[in-house]
């Protein structure tokens, strides 16, 4: 099973950039790694909390040959590969999708769903991405590399 769906177009952070508008502060994302990420950085671009929910829209870049680490999400993800390639693995260590430039994704939600994102090419991976986790909560959880003989 595809653990990233492909969606369309990035309409859900399109929409809640637009709703919650752009503001320019850097801010990493603070979680402990298990296996951490390799090449990652996150720029906010914006973050409101609703209604018990943190709305966070981020561009994420992975440097080539780097990788997310292993991880789980508390909330919802959704993102819009704007370059490079993501090639994404699940727990099982089976490579289980490859995004390119315009392809919508997300992830399966619960630390029942382990997984990891690689940049395998020679350019920079970029990616908007928009979380809608409980307020509070990190974007994303690090997680022990289930087995793999990679990461």
């Amino acid at each position: 099973m595809n653990h990233l769906r492909a969606r369309t177009a990035g309409f859900v952070s399109a929409t809640l950039a637009a709703a919650f508008g752009m503001c320019g502060a850097i801010v990493m994302p603070a979680t402990a790694h298990a296996t951490p990420p390799i090449g990652v950085s996150a720029a906010t671009l914006s973050k409101q909390t609703v209604d018990g929910k943190d709305y966070i829209v981020s561009e994420i870049t992975v440097a080539p040959n780097g990788s997310t680490g292993w991880h789980t999400h508390q909330g919802e993800i959704y993102g819009v590969i704007k370059s490079g390639v993501l090639t994404h693995y699940g727990s099982d260590c089976q490579q289980d999708g490859v995004y390119g430039p315009g392809a919508a994704i997300t992830d399966p939600t619960g630390p029942q769903h382990v997984h990891l994102a690689r940049n395998l090419g020679t350019t920079p991976l970029v990616l908007d991405v928009t979380y809608i986790d409980p307020a509070g909560a990190p974007t994303s959880d690090s997680a022990p590399n289930p087995g793999c003989d990679f990461e």
